[in-house]
């Protein structure tokens, strides 16, 4: 395991090379830590690649070409050692390649890179999945930072909020299931001039799913309105996530490309909600950015 730095003339960032996991983001001209810094009291990772699964299969397995495999939430490439391809100023890169261990749970041969970019005040991530194997592979991919909130040094994040780029009065979402299945039952969060504050127990109801692409920016905003983390990106769906009651000083703003099986699904990793399609020789791109205003 390697951690390594990257600079621009605002923002410092360390990366992890296992997981090829952000574990801080710190404004230069005064040291300010963004990210959340994995207490196990609440949450023990910082900003995990989620592939090739977002969330959690139904029973914890899924089902390819007649046999069910086992899977955890969230897949595997988060506990898996990343090498790193090539770092220069302000741009690194790992890789992620199948081998038997993966191919045991997951019966595709892939290649997964992951790149971390810095330009000004912008953390740019990029993802690019390579299918190396004579099959169409499948597969879901997702973003799952945690930042700090309160950041001002407040006792609780009530008072904070969220800010959705282009929206005015409501958001639709679905919540999901103690076991983590999505519920499909649409529901709506008022919202005032495009936000909602963090109100107690806001985030015991249940992770905010959003699908529709209702919005491509979500900020959190401070106590005196100022977003400090701007998130924009082009995934089909996106979550916002805080330990159900725990009061945890961090949120998660998560694009996805892929989600949670539903309640009740049954069918096989090919009918999964938003799974990605490769054929062979293939190559999935996406990318998101996170954005921290002075």
């Amino acid at each position: 395991m390697m951690r390594y730095q990257l600079e621009s003339e605002i923002l410092k960032v360390e990366i992890e090379s296992f997981g090829a996991e952000l574990k801080s983001i710190k404004r230069k001209s005064d040291g300010r830590e963004y990210l959340w810094q994995a207490d196990p009291k609440y949450w023990a990772r910082t900003s995990p690649v989620l592939f090739p699964f977002v969330g959690a299969c139904r029973d914890g397995q899924y089902r390819y070409a007649g046999k069910t495999y086992p899977i955890g939430q969230h897949g595997f490439a988060r506990d898996m050692e990343f090498t790193m391809e090539r770092q220069e100023p302000g741009e690194i890169w790992f890789v992620l390649e199948s081998d038997e261990e993966t191919y045991a749970k997951y019966p595709f041969q892939f290649r997964l890179h992951i790149g971390y970019r810095l330009v000004g005040d912008e953390v740019q991530v990029c993802w690019k999945v390579e299918n190396i194997d004579d099959k169409a592979i499948y597969f879901a991919i997702g973003a799952h930072p945690a930042f700090l909130c309160p950041i001002d040094g407040e006792e609780s994040k009530i008072g904070y909020g969220l800010a959705f780029g282009g929206l005015d009065t409501e958001l639709h979402h679905h919540g999901n299931t103690s076991d983590g299945l999505a519920v499909m039952k649409d529901e709506t969060l008022a919202l005032a001039d495009g936000r909602v504050l963090f109100t107690e127990g806001f985030f015991d109801k249940c992770t905010y799913m959003v699908e529709g692409k209702q919005t491509g920016e979500v900020s959190l905003v401070s106590r005196s309105g100022r977003p400090y983390v701007t998130v924009t990106f082009d995934a089909p769906l996106f979550a916002v996530w805080s330990p159900e009651g725990k009061d945890a000083p961090f949120v998660c703003i998560e694009p996805w490309y892929g989600r949670c099986d539903a309640e009740g699904f049954a069918g096989s990793i090919e009918e999964r909600d938003y799974e990605n399609a490769l054929g062979e020789g293939e190559i999935f791109e996406a990318s998101y950015r996170m954005r921290f205003p002075g």
